[in-house]
């Protein structure tokens, strides 16, 4: 049997791959037909002048693909049923039409479908963005992180293997128990701390272990997005909670007790996006509703470590006498991030169950990032970069809150500025909220409205400052471009 095979001795392409395309050219076309016998390794050497060498090697791999079979005595054939014909069984042009919403997705897939979408990473790239949530970055000590990564890396190789510990690095629980104790009065032992994949995976165990389809969820109007969408992935119903100058409005929730409030999600210390501290009064209204009624608090303690010119709020878990607070903390907005390590601190009945979930859910975080982590925090680094960082942010928020009085007066109320790395304003303005995000867009700047926060009572005109990640001149030129677009 000949085969027409022509074989390039002068090609960069060694020649068993140019043997192996053609051949398998031959098979997809069709020369070499399904069950067909081909020529023996010594026959094509021999007729193509090369070594048995190449024509062995190109035979295995085509055996090995699926292309060719092997039949003991009778020699080498063409498969039957060829690897394409199960890979292209329909043709190619044709693939998009396939009505992939045939695929049966389950209760949780369906509500996740028909759940607002996740906010999305990708922004445009503006020379001055007033993006939220994002920190100082430059300001980070590379260096020092750098060094003790190499230190633990070279101490041992421990850090490869799994954990024995689902519930976090023992160390690092402990140096978060010591931290909180000190700075927020959290009231806690390292058994009740687990170290979580940031915010959103402990606000995923919560819903997951406490919350049936159908039971009720209080939050903030408004509130944090991605927290909503979490709840509604659940199933849960959700309940809007207004929000004024002193954060949630207790009584409100209160008026709702028939409805069986199962959990109330909360940020008490700086509400997301207001800004507004919930004053000791409050807190303790909220605490003795959840202990009259049974409910659960979330309380998310995000960036209460950035405060100006007032002390901090002791946390509402360090108030608790009822067990009736889950607290969770964060070191994205600290620190950096990508580290994604954040912590639970749960009631201690809580803490086998959620354990129990988390190893499920992803064994454990990588243990080399906990162990620096811990050492950051007990070796005191982590408090001096602090007590920088509010230095900085400090200097930025003045130079914001100068530059949008200056520019705008009293067309512009400004909201928490007193805590945190973002602050709200409210602008006098008879344009949208899309309109005035456009015209910033022309002269380099990116704003964000606080409008998708809301539930009800969508206002227009409120935007989200985040001043994190800008310099002072650029925060006082942002305002000062804006001013120049007439927004209002």
């Amino acid at each position: 049997m000949e085969l027409a095979i022509a074989l390039n001795n002068n090609s960069s392409k060694p020649l068993h791959q140019q043997l192996y395309e053609q051949l398998r050219q031959a098979i997809l076309s069709g020369r070499l037909t399904p069950g067909e016998k081909i020529p023996s390794t010594r026959f094509l050497a021999k007729s193509l002048s090369i070594s048995r060498f190449t024509v062995t090697t190109t035979y295995e791999q085509l055996l090995n693909e699926g292309y060719l079979e092997t039949v003991t005595g009778s020699g080498t054939f063409v498969c039957k049923q060829l690897p394409d014909d199960l890979i292209y069984s329909n043709p190619i042009e044709n693939i998009d039409k396939i009505n992939r919403s045939s695929i049966k997705l389950s209760m949780y897939g369906n509500t996740l479908v028909n759940t607002a979408n996740v906010p999305r990473i990708t922004e445009p790239k503006l020379e001055i963005n007033f993006r939220y949530g994002t920190p100082a970055l430059t300001e980070f000590p590379v260096k020092l992180w750098r060094r003790l990564l190499s230190h633990y890396c070279n101490t041992n190789l421990n850090w490869l293997d799994y954990s024995t510990e689902p519930n976090g690095y023992q160390p690092l629980r402990a140096a978060i128990t010591d931290y909180l104790t000190r700075s927020r009065a959290v009231n806690c032992v390292p058994e009740q701390i687990l170290i979580t994949n940031g915010t959103q995976q402990a606000l995923d165990l919560i819903l997951r272990l406490l919350i049936e389809p159908g039971e009720t969820v209080a939050i903030e109007n408004p509130g944090y997005l991605s927290a909503k969408i979490i709840f509604e992935t659940q199933n849960a119903r959700i309940l809007p909670i207004s929000v004024d100058n002193y954060g949630l409005v207790v009584q409100e929730l209160v008026n709702y007790t028939p409805q069986n409030i199962r959990l109330v999600y909360i940020t008490p210390s700086h509400q997301f996006p207001t800004g507004a501290i919930l004053p000791l009064q409050r807190r303790l209204e909220l605490l003795n509703w959840a202990q009259q009624t049974g409910g659960l608090i979330i309380e998310d303690d995000y960036d209460s470590e950035f405060r100006y010119s007032e002390k901090p709020i002791p946390a509402l878990q360090g108030l608790d006498q009822s067990d009736s607070v889950i607290y969770i903390g964060t070191f994205s907005k600290v620190l950096f991030p990508s580290l994604r390590i954040g912590y639970l601190v749960l009631p201690k009945s809580l803490v086998p169950i959620f354990t129990r979930a988390k190893w499920l859910c992803d064994r454990h975080l990588p243990i080399l990032e906990q162990q620096v982590l811990a050492d950051f925090i007990e070796s005191g680094y982590l408090e001096r970069h602090l007590r920088k960082m509010r230095s900085i942010y400090d200097k930025r928020r003045q130079s914001l809150v100068k530059s949008l009085k200056e520019h705008f007066g009293k067309s512009a109320e400004i909201l928490g500025e007193k805590a945190g790395i973002h602050l709200m304003v409210r602008f006098k303005t008879n344009l949208s909220d899309e309109e005035i995000i456009q015209r910033a867009a022309k002269v380099g700047i990116g704003m964000m409205s606080a409008n998708p926060h809301y539930l009800l009572n969508h206002p227009t005109g409120e935007f989200i400052f985040g001043y994190g990640e800008l310099t002072e001149s650029q925060l006082t030129e942002g305002i000062c471009r804006l001013a120049e677009v007439y927004i209002i």
